[in-house]
Parts: C-alpha cells; structure tokens; sequence
C-alpha cells in the first residue's frame, strides 16, 4: 500500500506529458485578446479541458484534425502542479508549483465559432490529440517571478504572438486557487493561463517557434490529422 502512495512523487515532472493527468485552461485572461476575439472580459475565469491525449511534445508534430479548416496558434505559459490540493488558499498556492512550460492552445477557430453560436461547449475545437504542444519542463527556481515573463511565437520565421505575463487579468496565485475549489488538482497538473493577442491561423507544413524569452524555445510542424 505504501508504494501506491508514493508512486507520483517518484514519476519524472520532466515528462510530466506521459504520466500528468489533468490539463485545465484558462480562457479570456489577456485583456488584448479578449479585444480582439471581440469578447468582454468576464468577473471569473473561464475554464475549458483538455484530455492527457492533447499533449504533444517537442519532436511529435502538430495534428489539424481532419473536421477543422481554421487550425489558430495560441501560446501560453502552463504551471505544473508539484502535489495534490484542493480549495487552495490563494496566499499557498505558488507553494503547490513544481515548475513551469510553455504551451500551445490549439484551436479549431471555425469549429469553435460554430460551437459558441449553437451555446455547445468547444471539447471538438480544443480537446483534439495533439491540441497541446508543450516544452521541456523548466523547474520552478529558473523562474523566479512568473508574472515577468514575455511570450512569443513565430509561424515560418513571422512573428506571430508577443505578450508579457505582467499582462494577465488573473494571476497564478488566483487561478490556482479558484481552480483548486472546482477541481481537485494533483501532482503532474498543468494550467494553461491564457493567451495574449495575435492569435491566428496556421496551414499543413507551416512550422511553429514559440518561446519564454531566456528561458526555453520550442518548434512544430502542422500536419494534417488523418481522422
């Protein structure tokens, strides 16, 4: 019985894609990219799921699913969760990060613009395999203050996506905790929060360069998904 206890804290966080269980997004918490995707900014987070199966590692590509003709790039910094809480106080919460990666949120624009006019929930425009593109894993103390980090990405050498985190409507600290009082989150947990604006669309063989400016890059290449 022991060992079942202590079997996460022996698994690797960095590979937390092979064995992290819950990916939670965050949505609407730049204020620029609300603007742009001609959204209002809300008093609460908006909360969205992504299965284990969306995560993509450096070296796998990027899968446009077979349904989506409007495949949009959306960097984001992702927390990982370094042990198990629930209703987190906001004052403990960065005590509950083990580190840190940077992630895209890929989504079916037009699916998910079909799914906001129906009322229907975006699973088909964000929960597809390979949907989260991450980074190498980068530990908590190469980070000392998440909060001013810039973001970038670039799709065939073009800049993209420029953001600071300094920017977010929600902090880390809250975003834990308002997350951690809907959701149980566990050692391995990643929380994607939210993408600045300059979101937009890429094509099959495009490739992706995203980065945390002296810190951590990464690249992609979109393929088309057979199914």
């Amino acid at each position: 019985m022991t060992q079942g206890c202590t079997m996460a804290s022996t698994k690797p966080l960095s590979r937390f894609w092979e064995w992290g269980k819950n990916i939670v997004c965050v949505g609407r918490n730049y204020a620029d990219h609300v603007k742009e995707m001609r959204s209002t900014v809300l008093s609460e987070p908006v909360l969205f799921l992504k299965p284990s199966t969306a995560y993509a590692p450096e070296g796998s590509p990027v899968l446009m699913p077979a349904y989506c003709r409007n495949l949009h790039h959306e960097v984001e910094l992702g927390v990982l969760l370094g042990k198990r809480g629930e209703a987190i106080p906001e004052a403990a919460a960065m005590d509950y990060v083990a580190g840190y990666a940077l992630c895209l949120d890929m989504t079916a624009r037009d699916v998910q613009e079909e799914c906001k006019k129906k009322g229907l929930p975006w699973t088909l425009a964000k929960s597809f395999t390979s949907s989260c593109p991450v980074s190498a894993f980068v530990p908590k103390e190469k980070i000392p203050d998440p909060h001013a980090l810039r973001l970038w990405l670039k799709v065939n050498g073009e800049l993209r996506q420029e953001g600071k985190t300094s920017s977010m409507i929600f902090s880390i600290p809250y975003i834990i905790s308002y997350v951690s009082k809907i959701i149980t989150l566990e050692e391995g947990d990643l929380i994607l929060t939210g993408t600045p604006k300059g979101v937009g669309p890429v094509k099959e063989n495009d490739e992706i360069e995203a980065g945390i400016d002296g810190v951590v890059s990464m690249r992609f290449k979109v393929e088309r998904s057979e199914y």
